[in-house]
């Protein structure tokens, strides 16, 4: 019989995000493996949604999505950095990983190349796997302690590039290292791209979680990027529906017509009843937004500190739902066995770092936490960690 699966798809049979959240079933550990918030978006979204589905909008949205949502999204990338953007080159997709997928699969094929930071989000590599091009990854490291943020060398991007170079895949803020690249980062990054005429893809679905008073540059607003940029985002982050899987992309039409042509062969169309629920929430006042941040940066603040006081390197997180840590001071060389045996330890799950790398032995002892929990289940989190080094030892 022959092999059951394509040998490319070999390495993706399950991700760490089921693995540790079923060990953390089981386990009774809490969950600070996985990215998701433990508490439910505005009530005034999830009201809509109910009124939505009671009031009959169950079937096949428009496949490109709802005018609405097109409209509210366009709307959005003016009010937040005054993009000027055409509704109709906005495209509803069922969340931000499907707009990912659709994008490479549209755009890559069996030579190109595709250059992304590492680590990087998992259903990347997948994705690129399955489009039959080849990931160049370049390492994102922590700097010393005077400047401890993740950060690229230009040297090491310069190298990943090639006339075989189709798509440059950029996260920021960034998963899961917590990096918010700046202005600077991001000109070379589009510079590279324009030289080697690649398209951007900008997975931006952190854009609101920030801190310390960072600011997001959306890539297609850097001088000279907007005809070769597709940016993507969503609201499962925003308004803590992670489950709800409604996301957007818009760009170029003809780049945006490339990815509605593989798109509407994965999922065709999704998300009826949140849909104009969304668009609704898109509009809701500065203040939600404000304090979708400050909450978060506290609470990073708060798991931060414990995770210090347990004996781990914790590096600054400057966006998104996570921070990273290195377990390496507690004595721990494998952060993934680390992170199999933590359950069992103390009752917190986690993450190993090296899942998300090409090369494993850049984040061999690095170890992501979630921090997107309610307050009180961050302080038990931090009391389970107090025990860390006496159950190490």
């Amino acid at each position: 019989m022959r092999e059951p699966m394509a040998a490319r798809m070999r390495p993706f049979t399950s991700t760490i995000f089921a693995e540790m959240s079923a060990l953390a079933l089981r386990t009774g550990a809490i969950n600070l493996g996985q990215g998701f918030p433990d508490t439910d978006g505005p009530p005034s979204l999830l009201a809509d949604v109910a009124a939505n589905v009671i009031g009959g909008v169950n079937q096949y949205p428009p496949g490109p999505g709802i005018p609405a949502l097109r409209t509210a999204v366009a709307e959005h990338q003016r009010r937040f950095y005054g993009q000027e953007v055409d509704p109709e080159r906005v495209l509803i997709t069922t969340g931000a990983t499907e707009a990912i997928a659709s994008a490479i699969l549209a755009l890559c094929e069996p030579g190109d190349e595709v250059v992304t930071f590492q680590p990087y989000y998992d259903s990347y590599a997948a994705t690129i796997a399955l489009s039959g091009a080849t990931l160049r990854a370049v390492p994102l490291r922590p700097g010393s302690s005077g400047s401890p943020t993740f950060a690229f060398d230009p040297a090491e991007l310069r190298a990943a590039f090639s006339e075989r170079t189709r798509v440059v895949l950029v996260n920021t803020p960034h998963n899961p290292t917590g990096t918010v690249l700046d202005r600077e980062q991001l000109t070379l990054l589009g510079q590279l791209a324009v030289e080697f005429d690649a398209v951007i893809v900008a997975d931006e679905v952190y854009e609101h979680m920030l801190y310390d008073g960072r600011e997001h540059v959306p890539m297609a607003t850097l001088p000279g990027l907007a005809d070769r940029t597709l940016t993507i985002s969503s609201a499962g982050k925003t308004f803590s529906v992670t489950g709800w899987k409604v996301g957007w992309v818009h760009g170029p039409v003809d780049l945006l017509g490339s990815v509605r042509a593989a798109k509407q062969f994965l999922t065709y169309v999704s998300g009826a009843p949140f849909q104009p629920a969304i668009a609704n929430a898109l509009a809701l006042p500065d203040s939600f937004y404000d304090d979708l941040a400050s909450g978060l940066q506290s609470k990073r603040d708060l798991l931060s500190a414990g995770l210090r006081a347990a004996g781990l390197t914790v590096y600054p997180s400057s966006g998104t739902y996570f921070v990273v840590t290195d377990v390496a001071p507690l004595g721990v060389a494998d952060g993934a066995e680390f992170c199999w045996r933590l359950p069992d330890l103390v009752g917190v799950a986690a993450v190993p770092v090296s899942v998300f790398c090409a090369d494993p032995d850049l984040g061999r002892t690095l170890v992501r936490f979630a921090f997107c929990k309610k307050d009180e289940v961050l302080t038990e989190a931090v009391s389970r960690l107090a025990n860390l080094q006496k159950a190490l030892s």
